[in-house]
């Protein structure tokens, strides 16, 4: 740890006083980096930097909050550390707007510029113009090699019939891409950052969907997201489907209840 420290310190070309270890998610090294001068840090190990800041750049754009890309090479990404500490329980009514504010800014199509990955759990980017077409082949077919033979027929089954389940159109939202409550700085009663981001272009009811997945937001996000389109309760499903699969594929068997409780919800 105290190597990412020193790391992140010399790229932003500032003598380090301390480092410590700060609790993150399951890809990655984070440290907490004080330097000589009082100011903080964050410096977060990966295998693509570039990319997430990228990302995050795109979140600030936005005009939702993000921590501010400090430094960046090919092998750490130094960032803002934004005050936190509590859960976004605390900030419902904040979230739905930072999220509303987020899905009103649109791509021309669906998809990214660049492919990244979930450690081994490749997730393909190429824009489709169809979006029905871009949730089955980049985010739920590309899944069959990895499966028990019986969980891939029934997705392969879905998929044939995604045409008339999702919308062929919806606006291109800029989505967060894994929007969970750890993926959620609040502190003051407010949001003051979403971070790990994968971005990309597609329906904002994905957000949504894997908002609810591990839990559920109150009525006051929805009051402040405002109202979804007919059928989403119909979808919700479909879109929890790819982060279930991601999480068997990353976690193992433990998650395999999960998904098919998903196809069976999707009537699949």
């Amino acid at each position: 740890m105290s190597g990412l420290g020193e790391a992140g310190a010399a790229l932003l070309g500032r003598p380090l006083r301390r480092s410590a270890g700060v609790a993150g998610g399951d890809l990655s090294q984070l440290v907490r980096i004080d330097l000589a001068d009082g100011d903080s840090a964050i410096v977060k190990s990966g295998p693509a930097p570039r990319s997430e800041a990228a990302m995050l750049r795109a979140l600030a754009g936005a005009g939702v909050p993000a921590p501010a890309v400090l430094a960046v090479d090919d092998r750490l990404l130094v960032l803002e550390a934004l005050p936190f500490g509590q859960p976004p329980s605390a900030a419902w009514d904040d979230l739905g707007r930072v999220v509303r504010r987020l899905h009103e800014t649109r791509g021309e199509g669906y998809g990214w510029p660049e492919d990244y990955a979930f450690a081994e759990v490749a997730i393909p980017n190429a824009p489709l113009a169809d979006w029905p077409d871009f949730w089955a082949e980049r985010r739920l077919l590309v899944h069959l090699p990895q499966l028990p033979a019986p969980l891939a027929r029934r997705i392969e089954g879905l998929c044939a019939g995604l045409g008339e389940r999702l919308p062929r159109r919806p606006p291109a939202a800029l989505l967060h891409g894994d929007l969970w409550s750890g993926n959620v700085l609040v502190a003051g009663g407010r949001v003051t950052g979403l971070i790990d981001p994968a971005c990309y272009h597609g329906h904002g009811e994905v957000d949504l969907a894997m908002l609810s997945l591990f839990g559920s937001p109150d009525s006051a996000f929805c009051d402040a997201y405002g109202p979804l389109e007919p059928g989403h309760e119909e979808r919700l499903p479909l879109y929890q489907l790819w982060p279930a699969l991601v999480h068997l594929r990353l976690f193992g068997a433990g998650y395999r209840g999960l998904v098919e409780g998903l196809l069976g919800a999707a009537r699949a």
